[in-house]
C-alpha cells in the first residue's frame, strides 16, 4: 500500500495518511448477458489545499451549511434544537441540524445506514475528529469530498465543471452558487433549474450578509450577477458507451446505496474506480437498444426538431425486480445542458391518470366491490376539508370501478377517493407499498388525478407489483460484484414485501387488461393479454403509459424536460400542444405507441 499524507493548517496534528491501493485497476461493468458496457476509471475529483479555495467560497459554504462551524466542537446544539423544533412543527424531517464535521463523517467514515444509532455514532465521531484535527483540515477535507452535482465531487471539480475555471478564481457570486448546490445538487442544478439555482444563490448571499461575511454592497453586486455557465464538459472518463444513464444509477448505488464495497465513502470510491471489480448488472443491452429505437421511431429526431419532446423508459422484471432497460433521456454524451440528468429517476413528474390503478387497488383492498357504481358526471363539485373541489372529465353518468378505469373517468375517481373506505391517506400508503418511494407524496384528494410527482422507475415498479401478484420486489441494478482475486463482494437477493393481496392484484390486472383492449390504452394493445393505464397531466405537460405482461413491466414518460419562459418571463413546464408539438400529446398517443413498440420487440428478444 502506498501512503500519501494530506496537509492541514492551524497547528493541529498532521492529517492521517490516505491509503491508496497498490496496482490499482479500473473496474468493468457488464450487462445481464456478460457483455462489456464500460470501464470505470475515476471520478471527477481534483483535491486542492484549503489555501487554493478563496475565502468567499469557504465563507459561503459555512454560512449556508454550518454558521457556527468555527465555534462549535463538532456538534451544534443550537442547530439540533432548531431542527427538532421545525421538524416537530412540520410533522416531518425537513431539517437535519448536521454540522460540516458531521456531514464529512457521514460521507467519508460511515455506511449509508439511517438510524438513531448511526446519528449518535456520527455525532460521537464528529466530536472526536474535532478534538484531533484542526478546523482548517476538516473544512479542507469536506470541500474536497462533497458532491456538487453534474458528476463533480469537490469544489475544484465543481468550479471547473460549472464555470470553466479553477476554484482559486471563483468570485463571490460563483462561490455562493456552488455553496447553494450542496443541500440538493439535483434540485438546484443551475443547468436544469437555473431559476432555483439563482434563488438559492440569493439565499446564501443573504445569509452571508446577516453573518457579516460580506457587505451589503458586495451582496447586491453578486446578487445581480448573470448566471454564466461554462459549456458542459464530458466527465474525464471514457468514450461514449451504451445505457449511460443506467450506469450512472449503478455507480450511485454502489457509492451511496450499499456498503458492499466498504464502510466509508472513501473505501467504496477506491474499490469502484481502482479495485479492478467485475460488476455484473441487470441491464439487457438488446432490450436497451430496443427501448432507444422505439423512442426514436415514435418521437423522431430529438434535440433537432424542437417539436419532439423528451422521453424516459424503465422496464422491470416483476419476479426479480431487475431493471432490464432504462432510458433517462437522449444523447447522454452530447452537448445539451441536461444530457446527463436521468429523467427516469430524479424528482419525477406528475403522473396523471396512471396513478388511478393505485387508488383502484386501495379501494379493492378495503372491501369496495369492482361492481360497485360511483357517480361519474361530466363535471362535479365536491366538498372537501377546507373548501370545494371542482373536477371534470370522463362523464358517463355513473359507472363501476371497472368502467370508470377503462374510460379513465376523473369525476368517478374523485368520488372513489373520497369514499370512506378509501381516502387520500390510504391511497398514499398503498402507493408507497407498491413502489413509489423516491418522491414526496401529498395525501390530498387530487392525488387520484396524478398531481403528485413520481419517477419513471417507481411507476414501473408499481405496475411490476401488480404483475407479480401483489408482491413488491425492490428494483435493482446489480446482480453481483466480484473482486479481482475472485472474492464475491456482493450477490443480489431480491427484497420482497407484500403490497396488496393476490386477489386484489388479480382484479386490478383484469380491469387494466380491459383498459388496453377497449379503453384509453387501446393503442398499446399487444397480440397477448396485457394490462396498462394511460396518464396525462394538466395542460398536457406530462404523458404516461405504464403497463405489463407477466414477464415484464414497463413505464414510459413523455414530456419536455426543460421549462421555458412564458409571455411574462416566468419559467414553466411546456404543454405538449400545438405549436410546441406536432400533435396534442396524451398518454394514449406517444407513450402508448412507444410502450407497444418496445414491448413487442422486447418480448421477442426475451
Amino acid at each position: 500500500m502506498g501512503l500519501v499524507a494530506g496537509g492541514c493548517g492551524g497547528g493541529a496534528r498532521p492529517a492521517p495518511a490516505v491509503r491508496i491501493p497498490a496496482n490499482s485497476e479500473p473496474s468493468a461493468v457488464y450487462d445481464a448477458k456478460g457483455r462489456l458496457i464500460t470501464v470505470l476509471r475515476r471520478e471527477n475529483r481534483v483535491p486542492v489545499p484549503l489555501g487554493a479555495v478563496p475565502r468567499s467560497a469557504q465563507d459561503a459554504v459555512i454560512a449556508i451549511e454550518d454558521a457556527r462551524f468555527w465555534s462549535h466542537r463538532g456538534v451544534d446544539p443550537k442547530a439540533v434544537a432548531r431542527a427538532a423544533s421545525r421538524n416537530a412543527r412540520s410533522g416531518a424531517v425537513s431539517e437535519g441540524g448536521s454540522t460540516i464535521t458531521q456531514q464529512y463523517v457521514k460521507n467519508a467514515l460511515l455506511t449509508p445506514e439511517r438510524s438513531l444509532r448511526r446519528k449518535v455514532e456520527e455525532a460521537s465521531l464528529a466530536i472526536s475528529l474535532e478534538r484531533t484535527y484542526s478546523k482548517e483540515f476538516i473544512l479542507e477535507q469536506y470541500l474536497n469530498t462533497i458532491y456538487f452535482g453534474g458528476g463533480a465531487y469537490g469544489i475544484e471539480a465543481a468550479a471547473r465543471s460549472f464555470f470553466g475555471r479553477p476554484a482559486a478564481q471563483l468570485d463571490l457570486a460563483q462561490s455562493a452558487l456552488l455553496a447553494g448546490l450542496v443541500r440538493s445538487p439535483s434540485y438546484y442544478d443551475p443547468r436544469r433549474n437555473p431559476g432555483r439555482a439563482v434563488e438559492r444563490r440569493a439565499t446564501v448571499l443573504r445569509r452571508m450578509d446577516e453573518l457579516g461575511l460580506v457587505t451589503g454592497a458586495q451582496r447586491r453586486f453578486a446578487d445581480a450577477a448573470p448566471l454564466q455557465l461554462a459549456p458542459p464538459q464530458p466527465l474525464p472518463e471514457q468514450q461514449p458507451y451504451p445505457a449511460a444513464h443506467f450506469v450512472d444509477a449503478v455507480k450511485d448505488w454502489l457509492l451511496r446505496g450499499t456498503d458492499a464495497l466498504g464502510e466509508t465513502q472513501a473505501e467504496r470510491f477506491d474499490k469502484l474506480y481502482r479495485g479492478g471489480l467485475r460488476i455484473n448488472t441487470t441491464i439487457d443491452l438488446d432490450l436497451q437498444a430496443q427501448a432507444e429505437r422505439s423512442i426514436r421511431d415514435v418521437l423522431g429526431n430529438q434535440g433537432v426538431d424542437p417539436r419532439s419532446p423528451d422521453a424516459a423508459l424503465v422496464s422491470v422484471e416483476p419476479r426479480t425486480g431487475y431493471v432490464r432497460a432504462m432510458v433517462g433521456g437522449y444523447d447522454y454524451f452530447g452537448t445539451h445542458s441536461y444530457r446527463q440528468t436521468n429523467l427516469a429517476r430524479g424528482s419525477g413528474r406528475q403522473t396523471g391518470s396512471s396513478f388511478k390503478p393505485i387508488v383502484l387497488a386501495t379501494a379493492l383492498g378495503n372491501g369496495v366491490s369492482p361492481a360497485r357504481r360511483f357517480p361519474a358526471p361530466a363535471a362535479t363539485t365536491l366538498r372537501i376539508p377546507g373548501g370545494v373541489w371542482r373536477v371534470k372529465g370522463g362523464g358517463i353518468g355513473s359507472g363501476t370501478l371497472e368502467e370508470c378505469t377503462v374510460v379513465s373517468s376523473n369525476t368517478c375517481y374523485a368520488n372513489v377517493i373520497l369514499d370512506r373506505s378509501v381516502g387520500p391517506q390510504r391511497a398514499i400508503e398503498t402507493a408507497r407499498r407498491l413502489g413509489v418511494v423516491h418522491t414526496d407524496l401529498q395525501a390530498n384528494p387530487a392525488a387520484v388525478l396524478g398531481t403528485n410527482n413520481a419517477t419513471v422507475e417507481d411507476m414501473a415498479s408499481v405496475y411490476a407489483t401488480f404483475a407479480n401478484s401483489g408482491v413488491h420486489v425492490k428494483p435493482s441494478y446489480v446482480t453481483s460484484v466480484t473482486a479481482g482475486n475472485g472474492d464475491v463482494l456482493y450477490a443480489a437477493s431480491p427484497v420482497q414485501s407484500k403490497a396488496v393481496e393476490p386477489e386484489v392484484a388479480r382484479q386490478v390486472s383484469q380491469i387494466l387488461e380491459q383498459a388496453v383492449v377497449r379503453g384509453t390504452g387501446k393503442d398499446a394493445a399487444l397480440d397477448r393479454p396485457a394490462g396498462g393505464k394511460t396518464g396525462s397531466a394538466q395542460r398536457n405537460t406530462d404523458a404516461w403509459f405504464c403497463g405489463y405482461v407477466p414477464q415484464l413491466a414497463t413505464a414510459v414518460w413523455v414530456g419536455f424536460a426543460q421549462p421555458r419562459a412564458d409571455r411574462n418571463g416566468r419559467r414553466e413546464l411546456v404543454p405538449m400542444t400545438s405549436p410546441n408539438t406536432r400533435i396534442t400529446v396524451f398518454g394514449g398517443t406517444y407513450p402508448a405507441e412507444i410502450w407497444k413498440s418496445f414491448m413487442q420487440g422486447a418480448l421477442v428478444a426475451t
